[in-house]
Formats: C-alpha cells, sequence, structure tokens
C-alpha cells in the first residue's frame, strides 16, 4: 500500500469527558483506486501495536456508483478493526469513535448517518438526541446510535465450570454461558458489586475456553443501571477492554430477556467506566447501542 500523510485520532468511546471510557484510534485512509481491499493488513497491524491501544480502527471512504445522483449516497465507509495482535469481526467501541471523528471532522454538517461496510455486513451509526435519562442537555451534546447483530447465547457445558477461583474473588457464580460467535464465556455473578470488585487474574483467564470472558451482574438496587459487567480479553493482547459496545450484542438480550425490557442502561464498571444506552429489536435480531465520545488527540501518520 502506497502511504503518504494519514490523519487520525483518538477518541474515547462511551465517555463524556476525557480519559474515561475506552480510548480508539481511528484512521482515515485516501485510497484513490478502488483497492481497499489490498491495503497492506500487516502495514495496518503494526499501526494498531504502535497505538497499543485496545481497537485501532481504519478507514476508507467508498466512491458512490458513477450511475448515482449527486446528493443521493450518503456517506459509506469501509472499516477495520485491529487490537494490538489481531483484526477482530465486531467492535462497538472503534466504531463509534469512528462515527464521532467522521461527524466531528470530516463530513458536512448535515449528515447524520453514515453506513460502515465491514467484516459483520453494514453497520449504521446515525446522530441521536441525548436519552433522556442521561441526565445531560445542550444541543451541543453529541450521542451517537450503533445499529447492531444481536449475538445468540449457547450452553456452557465444560466440566470445569470457569476454574478460575481468584479472579471470582469468591463471588456467587449465578450462571455460564457461551456467545455463539466469538466464543465469550459470559458468567453472571449475583450483584453488580461483586463484578467491580473482581481482580482479575489475567493468567488465570487465558487459560479458559473461547476468546474472552465477560462478567456481569444486575445494577445496585435504585441505581440508574440495570446491569453491570466487565470484559477480560487478554489472548488478543487487551488484559480487560475498559468498555466493549460488542460485548452488549450478548448482554442486551440475555439481560432484556431476564428483566423484561427492551431498552436497558449499562455500566461497564472498568477502572476508566462507561456508560451504553441499549435498545433490543427483536423483530429484526438487532441491538441499538447509544453513546457520546470525546476526541482527546488528533495528528498525522507519515509512515
Amino acid at each position: 500500500m502506497v502511504k503518504s500523510a494519514i490523519r487520525y485520532a483518538v477518541v474515547d468511546a462511551f465517555a463524556g469527558e476525557p480519559f474515561k471510557g475506552n480510548p480508539a484510534a481511528v484512521c482515515l485512509l485516501d485510497l484513490e483506486r478502488e483497492e481497499e481491499e489490498d491495503a497492506d493488513e500487516g502495514w495496518m497491524q503494526s499501526v494498531a501495536a504502535e497505538f497499543n491501544l485496545s481497537e485501532t480502527a481504519f478507514l476508507v471512504r467508498e466512491r458512490p456508483p458513477s450511475s448515482a445522483a449527486a446528493g443521493d449516497a450518503g456517506p459509506r465507509f469501509r472499516l477495520r478493526w485491529f487490537t494490538p495482535v489481531a483484526e477482530v469481526d465486531l467492535c462497538g467501541h472503534a466504531t463509534l469513535a469512528s462515527a464521532h471523528f467522521l461527524f466531528t471532522a470530516v463530513l458536512a454538517k448535515h449528515h447524520a448517518m453514515v453506513e460502515f461496510v465491514t467484516r459483520s455486513g453494514v453497520l449504521t451509526a446515525k446522530k441521536v438526541p441525548a436519552p433522556a435519562n442521561a441526565g445531560v442537555s445542550g444541543e451541543n451534546k453529541l450521542f451517537i446510535e450503533l445499529d447492531f447483530p444481536v449475538v445468540d447465547l449457547v450452553e456452557y457445558n465444560s466440566a470445569e465450570k470457569l476454574s478460575i477461583p481468584e479472579t471470582l474473588n469468591g463471588a456467587q457464580v449465578v450462571s455460564v454461558w457461551k456467545s455463539s460467535t466469538a466464543g465469550d464465556l459470559i458468567v453472571e455473578l449475583s450483584s453488580g458489586k461483586e463484578v467491580a470488585d473482581i481482580i482479575p487474574n489475567i493468567d488465570e483467564i487465558k487459560k479458559c475456553d473461547g476468546r474472552g470472558v465477560i462478567v456481569t451482574g444486575p445494577g445496585p438496587a435504585g441505581s440508574e443501571y440495570d446491569f453491570f459487567s466487565r470484559f477480560f480479553c487478554p489472548k488478543f493482547g487487551i488484559d480487560e477492554d475498559p468498555v466493549c459496545g460488542s460485548a452488549h450484542c450478548v448482554l442486551a438480550p440475555y439481560w432484556g430477556g431476564k428483566l423484561g425490557k427492551q431498552k436497558l442502561t449499562a455500566f461497564q464498571a472498568s477502572p476508566r467506566s462507561g456508560t451504553l444506552y441499549l435498545e433490543l429489536d427483536g423483530e429484526n435480531r438487532r441491538v441499538r447501542i447509544q453513546g457520546e465520545a470525546i476526541t482527546v488527540m488528533t495528528g498525522t501518520l507519515l509512515v
């Protein structure tokens, strides 16, 4: 891939203030030819390792077909996500970061929606009003809604039943499931406090089945949150993902079914923490994920 000066931004996703939520690097590639699939994966992986964030996103704008009338085609970008060690099929926080970067620094203000062509199909991101329970107001607050696929749960039948006592720290395990796509283990604990208090043993987690471990529990009584979660994924170079949007593609239907709710408010209880506003569309098997983001760094890649 021929490289020139490339714009990038580091965006804290699912956060309303700097240094909270989940940081992602977003790189805007300017490929004039129809060779997006030939982009140098090794170079992208090296860039992601250099940023050393949980995800680095790479965007390439798709040119509208020559037959399209002016103004008919909305903005559409190819989007790929890389951890420091591997490319992944789906990432929520880096998609939110990408949409925030495009809406605030690349696209004209009248654009309210953008489409992303990804390994997981076409995903959309659009500007939306702040959720009623977000506790924020003001026209300058940009909330973005992602439209993602639902991920199913399957039974977890391991005889060991997640033998990681140091990480679970004596917490009461309610149930253990597995996601049907990435094979993440979903471990429900009896309370959100237990989720927040976990002291992870990364070496033990590396030995578990599947890609990573999602630990979740009900939100504290009287709080604004329906459930808490944390996500540990050391096999992909991410000891703890601060706020994982894609994990909520399985957590939203799980807790929606348990609580009998279509709209849920989730809290990821990592040290950086973040809030996600979720809405289930069972008929179309989609999860709408809303959140805000903030750009904390911009620059140029020179390699």
